[in-house]
């Protein structure tokens, strides 16, 4: 049995036989009713975006709350769309897995339509073009993750498909920011009708990211003569384009097998996982933990969906930014990025394993309880303790959930700046002890011990994608993973680098504590077991 429109209606009793819960509404109503008049389009067509956030309209759709769906684009991987949208009819079969060892499935079905924003695609353009002139459009989110908003390289220069959008203007837009300018200025022409764009990704104020980006290529556009500043006074007046802030949490690894082999047993076709041609590794299912938590700031001038009754928290900026940092700096991804370390170093496969070495649960429980807590800030709507408590009792040891340290590893140079950084940052404003920190400068050696590409054993390991992976391996040169002796102070010229984490660490004790702890990591086999154990043991 194929997972289609049509199966839905025909198949009825045969999917729920299986356990699969199916959409509730006239999804063939709502399809037609989103076409004609779409309210929401969604930039980063993922699993984040099908297993959490489509979900979230599918409830309101069920309930009776709306009766529309969602847009899907996508920015960067075409083949997303070809291969596990059209397929499928815009369904995604959603596995939820729970602690207690079952599965839940639903197929997902509030997303009507499926489209690639690829400006050297007349039809498709001519589409999204059609979609932002809408007056009722209300709401443009993104999951396109942290890097889809940068324009620059790390040298501080443009990138050059960014210069050359600026350059050739609006009609030839393909980086992220410079398609959401143009579909905007199409907006704009069409009678300039409000809009909220809603950055729903892991990362630190990224409402604000996302504005700064899409104004600066807006105002390289004025400096061009493609358009003119009342288009820029448009993007900057929130009571008619809003960027709300919002904080997103929900662990969705990438598909697994023994979820693929459970779905093939039961009969359902085309399961099988397919890697694109930019090496996306994508199903036509989801595999997700069950706690979800999406909470957004209400700034929406042209209405929105009735996102509270779905679960999401509406609130104020400033609850947002509070509970973005409670999860970032302290709760969850901290503790996920030092793990994330030493679990590739120690052999480990996936996070749930982590679980079971006392070592590692001693690092990430004095890094949530002993040095994050102490400076975290009460967001009001969610308590610290309790979702620290949640993700170490709960979700980390989740047998079920196959997340694997190794992808949590990707780009750590983007991540402990705000991760490892920000407590880093707090820990000197409020005048606190630094030497009393054990657990941050331990997952910022193994990070860096991580960088040489040897694990505990001495075997080879393949150090995950990093936009600085290259030049930090180079600055490493001549570290040998067990000669301790061939440190020679190469960690300075790194640790003194403020723009990877938020501070210059060698202005703090923490430079010299990092070092000790690389180079006792460096001293052969087991030496980073050895280092973990005697550090937390102090």
């Amino acid at each position: 049995m194929k997972m289609n429109a049509q199966t839905l209606v025909s198949h009825k009793r045969e999917w729920e036989k299986l356990g699969v819960k199916l959409p509730e509404f006239d999804r063939g109503a709502m399809v037609a009713a989103t076409k004609e008049h779409p309210i929401w389009i969604h930039f980063g067509a993922g699993n984040i975006f099908r297993g959490f956030i489509a979900a979230l309209q599918q409830k309101l759709l069920n309930d009776g709350l709306a009766e529309k769906g969602i847009v899907a684009a996508d920015t960067f991987d075409y083949d997303i769309i070809d291969r596990i949208y059209l397929p499928f009819d815009c369904l995604t079969m959603n596995v939820t897995l729970n602690p207690e060892g079952t599965t839940s499935r639903e197929i997902i079905g509030s997303v009507a339509e499926g489209l690639k924003a690829d400006s050297s695609d007349p039809a498709q353009m001519d589409r999204l073009r059609e979609i932002f002139r809408d007056p009722g459009l209300q709401m443009v989110s993104y999951t396109i993750t942290e890097k889809g908003y940068a324009l620059n390289r790390t040298d501080g220069s443009l990138m050059p498909v960014v210069q050359a959008d600026m350059e050739e203007g609006p009609r030839k837009a393909r980086h992220a920011m410079s398609m959401t300018a143009a579909l905007l200025y199409e907006r704009f022409l069409a009678g300039a009708a409000p809009v909220a764009m809603v950055s729903m990704d892991n990362c630190s104020h990224n409402g604000e990211k996302l504005k700064s980006s899409v104004l600066t290529v807006a105002k390289a556009w004025v400096r061009n003569g493609h358009v003119g500043q009342d288009f820029i006074d448009y993007l900057s007046d929130e009571g008619r384009v809003s960027f709300p802030w919002s904080m997103i949490d929900k662990i969705t690894p990438r598909p697994h097998k023994t979820v693929e082999e459970s779905l093939t047993a039961d009969g359902i076709k085309d399961m099988a996982p397919i890697v694109t041609a930019k090496n996306t590794f994508i199903a036509a299912f989801t595999n997700a933990e069950r706690p979800q938590y999406l909470v957004v700031e209400d700034r929406f001038p042209n209405g929105r969906p009735a996102l509270e009754k779905a679960g999401v928290y509406l609130t104020d900026r400033d609850t947002v930014n509070k509970t973005e940092r409670m999860k970032v700096t302290t709760c969850l991804n901290p503790l996920h990025t030092a793990m994330s370390m030493y679990g590739c170093l120690l052999g480990y496969a996936f996070i749930c394993d982590e679980m079971k070495d006392a070592d590692i649960v001693e690092l990430i429980r004095r890094l949530g309880y002993r040095e994050g807590l102490p400076v975290v800030v009460h967001p009001g709507i969610l308590d610290p303790k309790e979702f620290l408590d949640e993700v170490l009792t709960r979700r980390l040891p989740n047998p079920f959930m196959p997340d694997a340290p190794q992808r949590i590893a990707t780009d750590t140079s983007q991540k402990v700046g705000i991760r490892f950084g920000e407590t880093v940052k707090s820990y000197l404003a409020e005048k606190r002890d630094l030497d009393s920190l054990v657990s941050i400068p331990l997952a910022l050696a193994g990070w860096l011990r991580y960088l040489l590409a040897v694990d505990d054993r001495g075997n080879a390991i393949e150090v995950s994608s990093d936009p600085l992976r290259d030049e930090l391996q180079e600055k490493l040169a001549g570290i040998v993973w067990d000669r301790p002796e061939s440190y020679a102070g190469q960690l300075r010229g790194i640790l003194r680098n403020a723009s990877i984490f938020g501070v210059d660490l060698t202005a703090t004790p923490l430079a010299d504590k990092i070092e000790r702890y690389f180079v006792a990591e460096l001293a052969g086999l087991g030496a980073v077991r050895r280092t973990l154990h005697a550090a937390l043991a102090e």
